[in-house]
């Protein structure tokens, strides 16, 4: 009945068990962790920028807005888009260096199919 208890590793290193504990407990964490929250949180911004600027385009369509302004506007937004793309496409390949292993690495994105 009782809830295991996950916070220490069994497999660590005894000698450096506590060194792992106290930089744990104290916000620290590895960089290529640190490195990947960054790059997660990059690209829930950039796909969020993404929602709202379709949201906008669905919504000026069916306002008075010009067809030309609106298409012009999605268009801006995708660039934008890309550019942020090619940005933390950057930040992961600089990632998957530090990564200690393969099954840690990001694939990078593309654009198009984010779109």
């Amino acid at each position: 009945g009782k809830p295991l208890n996950l916070d220490e590793n069994p497999h660590a290193n005894p000698d450096w068990r506590l060194a792992h504990h106290l930089l744990k407990s104290s916000g620290y964490t590895l960089p290529w962790i640190a490195a990947r929250q960054e790059i997660d949180a990059q690209i829930e911004a950039a796909r969020a920028a993404l929602r709202r600027a379709w949201e906008w385009h669905e919504q000026a369509q069916q306002s008075r807005h010009s067809q030309a302004q609106v298409e012009a506007e999605w268009q801006r937004a995708m660039r934008v888009f890309e550019g942020e793309v090619e940005k933390i496409n950057k930040k992961i390949f600089d990632y998957n260096l530090q990564a200690p292993s393969e099954k840690f690495q990001l694939l990078k994105l593309k654009a198009e199919k984010e779109k």
